[in-house]
């Protein structure tokens, strides 16, 4: 085998190499795995829009539109039962969780009531802020059913009617935040 020497241009030359294959892989797995995400991110949000809103018969996705909330905007899906609307799925975050980011969709009736919550992300703490999910407790539950403007979206602590999850109470006042933006959005966005 031939000895190589080793020299300046012969280890840019290998580096350049390196990177080159690297960047490639890693480009060709980006472009095989897109698409199959996008598809599970949209069952995803899909089975959420028909968990927090009553039956419908329109593609809410297809009639989704976005409303300013607090310098960010939030996705706005009508669901509608024979041309008539019977509630919006509002797409929700917020980033005062405990540990970072919680993603929820918020299901509200015509009338403005909320019908039901989903988490759709959140690392909160296992076994006690992550309760904010249904599989976890029925803690959320507690929001179905009101209507934010008789019912003060604030844990018990800050004044508010919202009873917190023990020991969450961080978790709790995010998810909160989360559904107040909402809401707020479910106001902006009137009903289309």
């Amino acid at each position: 085998m031939a000895n190589k020497e080793s020299t300046f241009k012969n280890m840019v030359l290998t580096l350049f190499l390196v990177t080159l294959v690297a960047s490639t892989t890693l480009g060709f797995i980006y472009e095989l795995t897109r698409e199959p995400i996008a598809e599970a991110r949209m069952r995803a949000r899909n089975t959420a829009i028909r968990q927090v809103v009553p039956e419908f018969t329109n593609q809410p996705n297809n009639e989704s539109y976005k409303v300013p909330v607090e310098g960010d905007s939030l996705q706005v899906y009508p669901a509608k039962q024979d041309g008539n609307l019977v509630g919006l799925a509002v797409s929700s975050f917020t980033e005062q969780g405990y540990s970072g980011r919680i993603r929820i969709m918020v299901g509200f009736n015509a009338d403005g009531t909320i019908n039901n919550i989903s988490v759709l992300e959140h690392a909160e703490t296992p076994g006690l802020g992550d309760k904010i999910e249904k599989a976890k407790s029925d803690w959320s539950t507690q929001f179905n059913g009101k209507n934010p403007d008789n019912f003060d979206l604030q844990v018990q602590k800050d004044g508010g009617d919202v009873d917190a999850i023990t020991a969450a109470t961080i978790s709790s006042r995010a998810y909160c935040d989360a559904v107040q933006k909402a809401y707020k959005a479910f106001q902006k966005g009137g009903l289309k």
